[in-house]
């Protein structure tokens, strides 16, 4: 955690125009304020509380956690279906899928002795996308897998808030983050992204079809590195997608 907010700079003291914050948010089993962590918006706490989240949200499946389907006024056969009074995945479950996801392995990168990706990452540092992906953390103590715990990860994340402009703006509040919000993304894996999903459709909403268009959608704290982006000449564009793919 102290790593983490080591990297909040609230009045920009460095001068590269990213600020950064943290979202503190409701942890449901402690029954305290903790610092956000998963989640577009780190809205949630633990990976426990994302799982259980995205059984109801995605799923409807109620937990322990989230008891209550949740529906709007206008969703009549939501608020009409039976209840049975138990919840529909027992806590045990919840916890064996939220572990499953805790202990999948990082994608082995490809391709990083390359000149080109090395190039790439070069250029990925001199235009300050690093401000906000920061390539390296070392965990903390993880008291269930213990294998886990001090291991040097690049995941190229902060794990923080930044305003994306208006642009990709949802207007929805989530604790502190406002509508422009939303926490970094990890990298880690990104190069993959077609393999495992079979589409290259990226950014919160799915806007951007390729990583180059994801890139051109940031605005906000990352418009002048954006703009950086857009100066470079193909040769050095494609490098740095090639680093990116590499992840």
């Amino acid at each position: 955690e102290e790593d983490i907010l080591a990297n909040i700079d609230p009045y920009d003291n460095n001068g590269d125009g990213v600020t950064g914050k943290a979202n503190w948010v409701w942890n449901i089993l402690e029954e305290e304020i903790q610092l956000g962590r998963f989640g577009w918006k780190a809205g949630q706490a633990t990976l426990l509380q994302q799982t259980a989240a995205a059984f109801i949200g995605d799923l409807g499946i109620t937990s322990q956690l989230f008891p209550e389907q949740g529906c709007t006024e206008s969703q009549l056969d939501c608020n009409e279906a039976i209840d049975s009074g138990t919840y529909e995945i027992e806590f045990d479950d919840l916890q064996k899928t939220a572990n499953y996801c805790a202990t999948i392995a990082v994608p082995v990168r490809r391709n990083f002795n390359e000149q080109e990706v090395l190039k790439g990452k070069e250029i990925f540092k001199e235009l300050g996308c690093n401000s906000c992906h920061i390539e390296t953390f070392t965990t903390g103590n993880h008291s269930d897998f213990p294998a886990l715990s001090g291991q040097e990860i690049h995941p190229y994340t902060d794990l923080l808030l930044h305003d994306m402009g208006n642009n990709l703006a949802d207007g929805r509040p989530e604790y502190l983050a406002n509508g422009n919000e939303w926490r970094t993304p990890p990298l880690w894996g990104i190069g993959l992204f077609e393999t495992v999903n079979n589409h290259t459709f990226y950014l919160n909403d799915g806007r951007a079809r390729n990583l180059e268009e994801a890139i051109l959608w940031h605005g906000g704290e990352a418009q002048n590195k954006k703009q950086a982006f857009k100066a470079l000449d193909k040769d050095n564009r494609d490098c740095l997608i090639q680093f990116l793919k590499s992840l």
